[in-house]
């Protein structure tokens, strides 16, 4: 059985925090598709940004990593997916969100499958996922899924905008596309470009 290196970056500032509840909700959903659809078994790094927010200043100005910071870009970098979720501050991705990835080469994470996430207080910050977390990983050249899950306050344990599908729908599907993308990113070779259906 195959087994695939997953990690999910979140943002959260908060313990507990509504970014890293919906990482885990979308790691799971992944790990679910791919071990149902494609017999792999996935390993799990979650980083969390706020335990390396002074690290993350410090590269910023001096150009070196510390150990614990080092070993968090190798594993986003070496990963086989990523999984990117974030807070909504002042209609964007937080400043540490992309100061973290401010500090991975251009060219490190070319062709990697990602799935983006967002969370706030309002729907009205959903098109956060497009305007912002799209172009970001689209210029890091990744492969974005299809699906980006972003969660407002009324979306946890409620039916949400009743106009859109609920969280889970939602979540269900953006891991069923991760999975696939993942997968198949996994079996073809360097010079393969894959053809694939989502859900």
């Amino acid at each position: 059985m195959t087994t695939l290196k997953l990690v999910a970056v979140s943002a959260g500032l908060s313990v507990p925090s509504s970014t890293r509840l919906l990482a885990d909700r979308l790691t799971e959903s992944v790990r679910g598709a791919l071990a149902a659809g494609h017999g792999a078994e996935v390993e799990v790094r979650v980083v969390e940004l706020r335990e390396l927010a002074v690290p993350i200043a410090n590269h910023l100005v001096t150009g070196f990593p510390s150990p614990e910071l080092g070993e968090a870009i190798e594993a986003v970098t070496e990963a086989d997916g990523l999984i990117a979720v974030t807070p909504v501050f002042t209609a964007s991705y937080s400043g540490l969100f992309k100061s973290f990835f401010d500090l991975i080469e251009p060219d490190a994470l070319t062709g990697k499958p990602v799935l983006v996430g967002a969370t706030g207080g309002t729907a009205r910050h959903s098109l956060v996922l497009e305007h912002a977390l799209r172009p970001l990983f689209a210029y890091l050249r990744t492969v974005v899924a299809p699906t980006a899950v972003y969660a407002a306050s009324e979306d946890w344990g409620g039916n949400g905008d009743p106009l859109t599908d609920t969280l889970p729908v939602r979540i269900r599907r953006a891991g069923e596309q991760f999975a696939a993308l993942t997968a198949a990113a996994e079996r073809r070779t360097v010079d393969e470009a894959p053809v694939m259906s989502f859900p």
